[in-house]
């Protein structure tokens, strides 16, 4: 009787500690699975997405101050990007191109979304994704100036956006079709306003900055990426027959970044399966 007593002791006590075990191994898988969606889940280890964008171009990147959202076909790509990349949460900045290589390099953003063209400088300072949008930047003039051809423009203002790759871009353009020189003889103290040969160029912050200065004549001809210009053309302006260069969009990271391969492999996801296309559709 005794024995059969201590034999039910031992056999509660070595259930009771494989009870303890499973236990104890129920609560290191959740602790280590916790540990996971909090740091692992995502390529920069959060569960929020900060990307920068354009506030001020219609069908890219647009902020409604009285809605307090944003809205556009880069807004898109980034938030199915983020959902693809396992974020729970994309959070927008705004930037310009004066100021949105500062906020991804500076840490402010963890990639942009923001009409950034992928050029042979850029690569070697940012990494981009594959090309999500592709365009050429124009020129769109006032009816009543009466130009028929770029060639008609001789001494005549160029309006760009600062520090965007229109300026050089453009100079290239003139110099190839022998309007110019190329030369740059002098600039103003801020360097936005540059004299050449045969013409001139103004930079200025905005594209709603460079349309007022089409309608009031401080510039002659307006010069950006087609898509933009279309927000911008009415009935009393047209575009020259005069294509400056091709331009590419691609979501720029930290050179060599966590982020760099997850979004170029996500964006060549979505140009594969046809979303991109579709977005494009939808703000077309």
């Amino acid at each position: 009787m005794f024995k059969k007593v201590q034999q039910k002791k031992h056999n509660k006590r070595r259930a009771f500690i494989c009870v303890l075990a499973a236990m104890a191994l129920l609560v290191a898988s959740t602790g280590l699975a916790g540990c996971s969606s909090a740091s692992g889940s995502t390529p920069t280890g959060s569960s929020t997405l900060r990307v920068g964008v354009r506030a001020n171009v219609t069908m890219f990147g647009y902020y409604n101050t009285s809605a307090g959202t944003y809205s556009g076909l880069e807004i898109d790509i980034a938030q199915e990007m983020a959902e693809r990349l396992g974020y729970k949460d994309v959070e927008f900045f705004a930037v310009t191109p004066a100021t949105r290589s500062e906020a991804l390099n500076s840490g402010e953003v963890d990639c942009l979304v923001a009409c950034c063209s992928i050029t042979s400088d850029r690569t070697g300072e940012i990494d981009f994704s594959p090309a999500y949008y592709e365009d050429n930047s124009v020129a769109m003039v006032q009816y009543s100036s009466c130009f028929l051809s770029v060639r008609d423009m001789v001494g005549c203002t160029f309006g760009t956006i600062t520090n965007s790759n229109t300026t050089d871009e453009l100079i290239a353009k003139l110099k190839a079709i022998g309007f110019t020189d190329g030369e740059i003889r002098s600039t103003n103290e801020r360097g936005t306003y540059l004299e050449l040969d045969n013409f001139n160029i103004q930079e200025m912050n905005t594209y709603q900055e460079l349309s007022d200065a089409l309608d009031v004549g401080t510039i002659d001809a307006m010069c950006a990426d087609g898509a933009i210009m279309n927000a911008y053309l009415d009935d009393t302006r047209r575009l020259l027959n005069f294509y400056i260069a091709s331009q590419e969009y691609g979501v720029a990271t930290v050179k060599g970044s966590a982020l760099s391969d997850p979004v170029a492999e996500t964006i060549q996801e979505m140009l594969d399966d046809g979303t991109i296309d579709d977005l494009i559709d939808k703000w077309d």
